[in-house]
């Protein structure tokens, strides 16, 4: 059974192996490949994080992770934004799903009018389906902003779900 909790600074050695395996991957974020543990901490352990786990407590095995909060400051905080990832052994097992779920709930629980995903890769064709399927609709795309290691520049997706 998949249960979804608040990160915390010792999940950061699991959440590191497949975080950085999809860095390096260079077909769904922009993240720079050569940063070390400490750095990629410090770009994806802040707002609020949650991790995905399976097994009991002493046991338990981190799948996936997303971390979500305002996506600008001041006058734009009212409008979330979430960043996801899953563990390439997890991958086609709903965690995905479970953490976009989730994601969802708590924006609405915390008040935001909207959530935009501001860099869904248009070649990432299993997240866009997800996001569709949970209402998110594609408002523009942006092209050749990311530079695919596999298919060269392609566009980036802004992605967004009203929540009102």
């Amino acid at each position: 059974m998949i249960q979804i909790r608040e990160a915390t600074a010792e999940d950061w050695p699991q959440i590191y192996p497949f975080w950085s395996e999809i860095v390096e991957a260079g077909e769904t974020y922009a993240y720079p490949g050569d940063l070390t543990s400490e750095e990629s901490s410090e770009m994806w352990m802040y707002d609020h994080v949650v991790v995905a786990v399976e097994g009991e407590a002493e046991n338990e095995r981190i799948l996936g992770s997303a971390k979500m909060g305002p996506n600008r400051p001041g006058r734009g905080r009212h409008i979330g934004t979430a960043s996801f990832m899953v563990s390439s052994a997890a991958r086609g097992k709903g965690i995905g799903r479970a953490l976009g779920d989730y994601c969802v709930s708590w924006h609405r629980e915390q008040g935001f009018h909207g959530i935009q995903f501001n860099a869904v890769v248009e070649t990432n064709t299993t997240a866009v389906r997800l996001w569709q399927s949970l209402g998110f609709q594609i408002i523009g795309t942006v092209p050749d902003a990311f530079d695919s290691k596999s298919h060269g520049r392609v566009g980036l997706h802004v992605m967004y779900l009203p929540l009102t």
